[in-house]
């Protein structure tokens, strides 16, 4: 059943016009865009060689067993960096100035198996406008396996979801190249939010991906290595990607410290104005880390980039210092966790919370 989706509430003293103007001041007076530069550009030649290498020498000079395992499980932590870094970045316009480049961003999703007609709709729509509203951010539905918020339905399982979320968060990448996007398309919507209407080109490209991906990842493998070593690496893969980019989104949102807002049941407007929502909604994690920013794309910098998704990443470590004053000035809080294992702690005790909670 379709809903109607939340309205933001207005405020006379914007704390999100003020920050816009803030940040739009610090690009202004260095006069430098707010996409992508060299340093994106280089890490982005870098993945995308190292995937190719990796690819070339387990599909066509495959190594022995143990190794091949061990490259198929750094193949997946390259596709999801690839995935972080450059589809994200693409995906949302802020790879680069030109627009044909951030498609070209982008479309390396569509290769990877995940169609970025559906990426774009749920992630650049949907969540990042209604983050953690349950019954319309998407991406806190992980249902059987996981409570994500209190306002859904607890199983008995559940209970236990703090020992076995990695093997649920496993599943993500499989399940989404093979599952959740023929669903979305079939059914044209993404959870109870309708899709607009594809076009016939984009018709066309779902499933012209879709039978690229396949041949590139399982036919072709399949003739040249055979169908048991290429399921072993397959799910090697798959499930190694899966957990990584399960996890570095969760720990920006389903954590101890970060809300769950629900809109009036009688206006069906939200208490706060959007950017206060966001940061209500998302929390930053190792932003002083410089090899987590470097692999996730930036993405510890999740409060900079789901106030400004059209900013790249490369710029977030600059403009979160006018973030956090913005923060102090308004008295608006700023959730950081300063390592990554605090995030994990927070997770791990959010979900253990969630699941047991009746």
């Amino acid at each position: 059943m379709a809903i109607s989706t939340p309205k933001f509430a207005t405020q006379k003293q914007s704390f999100h016009a003020e920050l816009k103007k803030r940040i739009n001041q610090y690009f202004t007076e260095r006069q430098i865009s707010t996409t992508g530069n060299y340093k994106l550009y280089i890490k982005a030649v870098v993945l995308l060689l190292s995937f190719a290498f990796t690819y070339v020498h387990l599909v066509f000079f495959t190594p022995p067993a143990v190794w091949a395992i061990v490259e198929c499980a750094a193949f997946g932590c390259i596709i999801s960096a690839i995935g972080f870094n450059v589809m994200h970045d693409g995906a949302h316009g802020s790879f680069s100035r030109y627009d044909w480049v951030n498609n070209l961003a982008s479309n390396v999703a569509n290769f990877l198996g995940a169609s970025q007609h559906m990426w774009k709709s749920k992630h650049n729509i949907i969540h990042h406008t209604y983050t953690n509203i349950h019954g319309v951010d998407d991406d806190i539905e992980a249902r059987p396996l996981l409570r994500l918020c209190e306002e859904q339905e607890p199983y008995k399982i559940h209970r236990y979801q703090h020992w076995y979320f990695w093997a649920a968060y496993s599943l993500l990448y499989i399940w989404w190249i093979f599952v959740t996007d023929y669903k979305k398309y079939f059914t044209g919507k993404i959870g109870n939010v309708p899709l607009r209407k594809m076009t016939a080109k984009e018709h066309f490209y779902f499933w012209f991906y879709k039978v690229a991906h396949a041949f590139i990842f399982i036919a072709l493998p399949i003739y040249m290595v055979g169908f048991s070593a290429w399921i072993v690496g397959f799910l090697t893969m798959g499930l190694v990607a899966g957990f990584v980019l399960s996890i570095v989104f969760q720990l920006a949102h389903t954590v101890e410290h970060t809300h769950f807002p629900l809109p009036d049941n009688a206006t069906n407007k939200m208490e706060d104005e959007w950017a206060i929502h966001q940061l209500k909604t998302t929390a930053n994690f190792a932003t002083r880390n410089k090899v987590i920013s470097w692999f996730v794309g930036g993405l510890n910098f999740q409060i900079e980039h789901h106030l400004f998704p059209k900013i790249s990443h490369v710029h977030y470590p600059q403009i979160s210092k006018i973030i956090k004053q913005a923060c102090k000035d308004f008295n608006v809080e700023y959730v950081e966790y300063r390592k990554m294992t605090q995030a994990i702690v927070s997770h791990v005790s959010y979900l253990k919370h969630v699941g047991q909670a009746s």
